[in-house]
């Protein structure tokens, strides 16, 4: 694979990827080049409420009273980013087209506006993935990754415990769980 076809696309974590902060992770790779890549993990909810995480900003969340937010990823956990369907209107300078059926918001005002009329697809999330210059093609290179086209479906409609399987699957992949104990892919 064309290391350069990365993003935008979705990464899905193998065994051999002994970092805790991506067992069985999906990540919605938004950048990669060569001075480094950033995305977004999109299968560990938190334990944070979007109702508490947007009082804590001063902000009210119209959307369901169970929403969470999500882990993005170790680095910066603190920074939000809203991935969501694409809103009329809302385009331009804060939100950012990733593919069909994907949007991300990045600024404070698109934020409020997404809280007090929430789409139907909709992920709030706090930090992100990030890897150097030539990082990311060395896990590549040693199999701790592999890389499947976007779907809206998957990162919006599924339960984040199906979403490592599902993305396993859309490579053809019969049993995902043979990948899981070591016994190649098939």
């Amino acid at each position: 694979m064309n290391d350069t076809n990365l993003a935008p696309g979705l990464l899905i974590a193998m065994p051999q990827l002994l970092d805790p902060n991506f067992t069985r992770a999906v990540v919605l790779m938004i950048e990669h080049n060569e001075q480094g890549s950033f995305g977004l993990v999109i299968n560990q909810p938190s334990p944070i409420k979007a109702t508490e995480l947007l009082s804590s900003l001063e902000m009210s969340w119209r959307g369901g009273k169970d929403e969470v937010v999500w882990s993005g990823g170790p680095v910066s956990p603190t920074t939000g980013w809203v991935l969501h369907e694409p809103v009329p209107g809302m385009t331009g300078p804060g939100t950012t087209t990733v593919a069909p059926g994907v949007a991300l918001s990045t600024s404070p005002e698109r934020l409020r506006a997404l809280a007090s009329q929430p789409p139907d697809r909709i992920r709030l999330l706090l930090g992100y993935s990030g890897w150097g210059a030539g990082q990311l093609a060395g896990e590549m290179a040693r199999g701790s990754w592999l890389h499947a086209d976007i779907d809206a479906a998957l990162i919006f409609d599924l339960d984040a415990e199906d979403m490592w399987t599902e993305a396993v699957k859309s490579l053809g992949i019969t049993n995902p769980e043979s990948v899981v104990q070591g016994r190649g892919i098939h």
